[in-house]
């Protein structure tokens, strides 16, 4: 019964918010879910409206102006909201974290390895020459060390990742 309200109210809740929407500021979309939410409250509560159509009208208009009401009342702000970009201290307890684990995993790498990876972690943004200067070795050879040294970190890495991801 309810599926065939849906069916035979859709296109006249459609036409409605559209016409109404405009006029509240609104968008139309956001007017027809609110007016199917009322549809459902009132299935719960009261069951089925005697005159499905006039009380989907009705419904229409009072939420185009409740709608209407609450956008007279709601200012914008001053300013900007606020900084998203400044991690928040649950985000920094949990990089902190997450480079200490990589830390510990490039530390327990064989070879030149951590020594290699860690100068190309560094924060000061060395070069690949100054990298191969710093480690005693050719440039050419920095590229396909590299590849290696990553590809020993991931092997050593991924059964701690995943063991730490929430199952069931």
């Amino acid at each position: 019964m309810t599926y065939d309200l849906v069916t035979a109210l859709r296109p006249l809740l459609t036409a409605e918010a559209s016409a109404e929407a405009h006029a509240s500021g609104s968008d139309p979309g956001d007017l027809e879910q609110t007016v199917w939410l009322r549809l459902l409250e009132r299935l719960q509560t009261h069951g089925p409206p005697s005159a499905p159509e006039d009380w989907l009208r009705r419904a229409v208009r009072a939420e185009s102006r409740r709608t209407r009401r609450t956008s007279r009342l709601e200012r914008p702000y001053g300013t900007e909201p606020a900084d998203t970009a400044t991690p928040t201290p649950e985000q920094r307890v949990l990089a902190t974290a997450g480079h200490r684990a990589l830390r510990e995993a490039v530390a327990r790498l064989p070879g030149r390895c951590p020594r290699l990876l860690q100068a190309l972690l560094s924060p000061k943004d060395l070069t690949y020459r100054e990298i191969a200067g710093e480690l005693g070795i050719s440039q050419g050879s920095l590229g396909p060390e590299r590849s290696r040294c990553l590809g020993c970190l991931r092997r050593l890495l991924t059964p701690e990742v995943a063991s730490r991801e929430v199952r069931g």
